[in-house]
């Protein structure tokens, strides 16, 4: 069973969303002030959220499907902030889900889909993990990482 992250206590596994690239983007604000007749004089004044997104390609028969898109929408929907955790063990931090996009391709007779292309944007709202839920993903992220150092 290869790990490739969890978002919550969503997996992403081969059988949920086995995703294939991720892509990071990150942004600082430097506003520039109006003057005449000179360059105009910019202020630092801090970063804009971190954005993520996360992209597979399902195939149903082997991966996961629409179900584990659905659960994704679900927590979507709830608009609260969840841990985002690599497989290599780097707490992300809390993140919120801003979009998520499925098209489906290579159609079956009932129309069902025998590959999606699938798409989830987040936005960063903490570096720490929020909530109990959060809370409990640091102790065991902590239980592992401490089993791998000592052999257990």
């Amino acid at each position: 069973m290869v790990l490739l992250g969890s978002l919550g206590m969503f997996v992403f596994l081969m059988r949920t969303i086995p995703f294939n690239q991720y892509s990071r983007s990150q942004a600082w604000k430097h506003p520039n002030q109006s003057t005449v007749g000179t360059m105009p004089p910019a202020q630092f004044t801090g970063k804009d959220p971190e954005e993520m997104t996360i992209e597979a390609e399902l195939r149903p028969e082997v991966t996961g499907g629409t179900g584990s898109i659905e659960a994704l929408r679900m927590m979507a929907a709830t608009g609260k902030p969840y841990t985002l955790i690599m497989g290599h063990g780097k707490i992300m931090g809390s993140y919120v889900i801003t979009n998520i996009q499925e098209r489906g391709s290579q159609l079956n007779q009932d129309g069902s889909a025998r590959a999606i292309s699938f798409s989830m944007s987040l936005k960063k709202v903490s570096d720490k993990s929020l909530g109990l839920e959060g809370a409990a993903l640091n102790v065991a992220v902590s239980v592992v990482r401490l089993g791998n150092l000592t052999g257990i």
